[in-house]
């Protein structure tokens, strides 16, 4: 990170005359605004992309303007606080897939790794022998309506199965639900299976392409290993069954029954390895130190995260995982990193009169999990017993209609009221949401028991696309959101109690924070997007929810739910949307190296 602290001291003499210009004021102005997100949403920074160029020179851009309004680093090392992260995953060389038996031509077949076969980025690494079963989709619905292994037995062999589903690339398909990779992959594990071989089918993709290796934000392998396989390759072991892949794909399509079959006398070995490739991004932080004797241990955290999506593609939360160009991230996050830049700036200028100390974080990760903010409650630069308050910016630039939507209220009893006061005039239409849990890095200070308030003005048609550009967003609108949250912050260092907390009673918003989106049901509960345990490490848990009422903690380990294993956060979404209201569920759980079993009821999601 050297590189790193030293491009910042070489931002503050090269930054163009104009842009510092621009930033000079201490007012919070809709001009400095533009500047910041113009140079933040720039193609120089190439979407801001975690562990990327861009986002360190966001950082660098950043830690030169906190130096330069005279904020001091929070932290003894500087302004920085790096922290690795997992940003993608490559082949490794023990990659090998060979057929043997008296179904193979000559006895004997292999297959070239990443030209013949290529393991999922979600693979575990390891090597297995076993019999070769054609399991058709690999797909089992929870309510019966279709299973791909109800006359099979998938014990100890290796399955091959078609992509998608009989409905093919539908996404309005009842069964595309359970047809992603990482679905039939568990599936295949929890019917025994050793391994999964995924082809895609001539209806599908007539040019018979491998998947390309890619990585959805978390290192958490599938318990068994998984590769795509060409068809050319596995051809001959259908043809000796009498079947064509088209012919198989056209008719579980007309009969809506699956087809399924062993492979007499075709075997096959596999090995299977993936190598993680960590890199190192980092938090920017910057501390202004309270003055009154009473108060000045206390600190207020003021955060905004300026990580985006960098080039987008695949596995990468974009909404247009196809088109690799560069994210630009102007509403999200530019824009709260440029509110947060204009609060230092106003709250340097008054620094004097600051009763309690100010914390000023810039998160990054937040795309891949929150993952900075997850960072800095572990290791906060001043103790979390010292902190009063959360402030959090977040897509703060579209101000429509005057709607602001604000959550965290109901975390602490002085909110609303504080809210309300600095809102007299109606500048805002206020959405007031109580729930301190949320798509953003103020739920990781909530999960520490900490008030926080959310500020949001919505989400829009460029959300996580490459249009989210600097020309779209509303400066006047987010002069008076980002002024609005000045007066909000600078009441709260001047009052004499410290807030108090209060953990919000409330089911999952249908927008996010607890669970997953998309499901009919909800345990109530928030990952830990960032741990690297095997298992779903429970991050959060939201009072009167099912998980609650079961006895499950922050800190708990999913490892079992409806008698399946769960290893990772996606087996635990797949199990999840299998369950409905009403379900009573057994969930096994690691607490301090111990294994409980808890029951929970499943309730309707809101």
């Amino acid at each position: 990170m050297k590189r790193v602290f030293a491009a910042s001291l070489l931002f503050v003499a090269v930054v163009p005359l104009l842009l510092r210009a621009q930033v000079s004021t201490p007012e919070i102005t809709a001009a400095e605004l533009t500047a910041h997100i113009k140079y933040l949403a720039s193609d120089a920074l190439e979407g801001r992309g975690s562990g990327d160029k861009g986002n360190e020179q966001a950082a660098a851009y950043i830690a030169g303007l906190l130096k330069g309004y005279g904020i001091p680093p929070a932290l003894p090392a500087g302004y920085y606080q790096p922290f690795e992260f997992v940003s993608s995953v490559k082949p490794g060389g023990a990659n090998a897939l060979a057929f043997e038996g008296t179904g193979v031509p000559g006895g004997k077949k292999g297959a070239t790794a990443d030209a013949d076969f290529r393991p999922f980025g979600f693979t575990s690494n390891e090597s297995v022998h076993g019999a070769l079963l054609f399991a058709g989709y690999g797909i089992t619905a929870p309510d019966g309506s279709y299973d791909d292994y109800k006359t099979v037995d998938a014990k100890g062999k290796i399955v091959v199965v078609l992509r998608y589903s009989p409905e093919g690339n539908d996404p309005h398909g009842m069964l595309n639900q359970y047809s992603s990779f990482r679905n039939k992959a568990r599936t295949a594990r929890d019917k025994g299976a050793v391994a999964l071989l995924v082809v895609t089918g001539p209806n599908d993709d007539p040019d018979d392409d491998l998947v390309k290796l890619s990585f959805d934000q978390a290192f958490a392998n599938s318990g068994i290993p998984a590769v795509c396989v060409r068809r050319s390759v596995v051809a001959s072991f259908f043809a000796a069954k009498g079947w064509t892949l088209k012919a198989l794909q056209d008719t579980m399509k007309s009969t809506k029954a699956p087809v399924v079959f062993d492979f007499p006398g075709v075997a096959a070995s596999l090995t299977t390895e993936v190598v993680k490739v960590n890199a190192t991004t980092s938090n920017v932080i910057g501390y202004l130190p309270g003055n009154d004797p009473a108060l000045k241990d206390q600190v207020i955290v003021l955060g905004a995260h300026f990580d985006h999506l960098g080039y987008g593609g695949p596995g990468s939360g974009s909404l247009t995982p196809d088109t690799i160009a560069i994210h630009h991230g102007a509403d999200d996050n530019a824009s709260g990193t440029a509110g947060l830049l204009e609060l230092a700036q106003a709250f340097a200028s008054v620094k004097g009169s600051l009763k309690r100390g100010i914390v000023f974080t810039f998160f990054s990760g937040e795309e891949l999990g929150t993952l900075g903010s997850g960072y800095y409650v572990n290791n906060p630069a001043v103790p979390l017993t010292s902190t009063v308050a959360m402030l959090n910016m977040d897509m703060i630039g579209r101000l429509n209609d005057r709607t602001l939507t604000v959550g965290g209220t109901g975390t602490s009893p002085i909110w609303e009221g504080l809210l309300t006061r600095y809102n007299t005039d109606s500048t805002f239409v206020l959405k007031m949401t109580p729930d301190g849990y949320g798509p953003s890095d103020h739920a990781q200070f909530y999960g520490k028991d900490l008030p926080v308030l959310f500020f949001f003005t919505g989400t829009h048609n460029d959300y996580h696309k490459p249009s989210d550009t600097w020309n779209t967003i509303n400066y006047p609108g987010e002069e008076q959101v980002v002024r609005y949250v000045y007066k909000i912050a600078k009441d709260l260092d001047g009052i004499a109690e410290r807030p108090v907390f209060a953990k919000v009673q409330s089911a999952a918003p249908a927008g996010g924070g607890g669970d997953t989106r998309g499901f009919r049901v909800t345990l109530g509960v928030v990952p830990d997007y960032g741990a690297t345990v095997e298992g779903m490490k429970i991050g959060g848990v939201r009072p009167g929810a099912p998980a609650d009422k079961a006895g499950m903690k922050p800190g708990d380990v999913i490892v079992g739910m409806g008698g399946k294993k769960i290893m990772n956060i996606y087996d635990y979404m797949g199990v999840l949307g299998e369950l409905k209201a009403g379900d009573s569920v057994e969930v096994e759980i690691q607490r301090d190296g111990k294994l409980i079993k808890l029951t929970a009821q499943m309730t309707k999601r809101q």
